[in-house]
């Protein structure tokens, strides 16, 4: 796999996001820099070069975790550092780090503690999910905007009420139309991330590809076992002694995006159907919760089918 294929989700041109006045979850100001490059080129002190630059413009560094993937010959790098006496204006981060991001070849993106992306959440009957993720929100555990909620049924509208979220519902309607109304929305909102929290719809490839490596999803781990309806019943009719659940980027490949987290719970053999369906949801909300969250605070980088991730 090459460099520019494995670095899928940093972005093209080495972008910054700039700062933003949405609100600021962290006391601390602190800037994030998510990086990749050829293995060879990183044992050449790629860590220092980094480190001194950061240093030499009087930033405090935080946290710095780096991880050498040998099977792809790629090396991952998250860095933070803390802002305050920081004497390069972020603007001109890039013109004054463009020498040692050339010499390493380097693939990355820069993003301000303060930045909050805007996240869009879809869902369908089951609200388990929903209610987990608002909660979070609304006790400052995600550092994002919630501007929407969408869904083809009208059962959500009650939690988007409550937690004075816009919600959009889209019954009864062709896929194609349904699917052109949600991106009108997610436009109008300005959405950077998308959360299928148990959204029961199949987005068509071109929905996918204009939000590319940023649609988060939620499944359960039976996949590809217990396929079609009611899993969990097909998971008690077989014993199992193990049931979990998989957040994953959403790909034009149906459930085989990357993995971003992943859990498990014990089944016993007292155990029903209806206590396989508690469990599995509540790994659902934790497991989908611990996603989001890592998305938003920029501990995720893409390669290929698999995920890096800086917890």
């Amino acid at each position: 796999m090459d460099e520019d294929a494995a670095s899928s989700s940093l972005r093209a041109g080495n972008a910054i996001i700039s700062d933003c006045s949405r609100g600021q979850v962290t006391k601390m100001k602190t800037a994030v820099l998510l990086l990749s490059c050829p293995g060879m080129l990183a044992r050449q002190g790629v860590v220092a070069a980094i480190s001194n630059f950061i240093t030499a413009h009087h930033g405090g560094i935080l946290h710095s975790d780096d991880h050498p993937d040998n099977g792809q010959g790629l090396f991952f790098s998250r860095l933070e550092w803390d802002l305050e006496g920081f004497d390069l204006p972020i603007a001109e981060f890039e013109t004054h780090f463009h020498h040692v991001a050339d010499r390493f070849l380097m693939k990355y993106r820069l993003v301000l503690s303060d930045h909050r992306p805007r996240v869009a959440i879809l869902v369908s009957n089951y609200d388990h999910c929903l209610a987990d993720l608002l909660y979070r929100h609304h006790n400052d555990e995600l550092a994002c905007e919630i501007p929407l909620i969408c869904s083809n049924h009208t059962n959500a509208e009650r939690l988007a009420d409550f937690y004075k979220v816009p919600f959009l519902a889209v019954v009864g309607k062709e896929k194609a139309e349904t699917e052109r109304e949600i991106l009108s929305a997610l436009r109008q909102h300005d959405v950077d991330l998308i959360v299928l929290a148990r959204y029961m719809q199949i987005l068509s490839p071109e929905f996918v590809k204009q939000f590319e490596c940023r649609i988060l999803n939620i499944h359960h781990s039976f996949l590809p076992a217990f396929v079609g309806a009611k899993p969990y019943h097909q998971a008690f009719e077989r014993g199992v002694k193990l049931i979990g659940a998989t957040s994953h980027y959403v790909t034009s490949d149906l459930d085989e995006g990357p993995i971003v987290e992943q859990d498990v719970v014990r089944i016993s053999h007292r155990d029903r159907i209806a206590d396989l369906i508690q469990k599995g949801r509540d790994l659902e909300r934790v497991v989908l919760s611990r996603a989001v969250r890592w998305h938003l605070e920029n501990r995720v980088l893409i390669c290929g089918n698999r995920t890096v991730v800086f917890n």
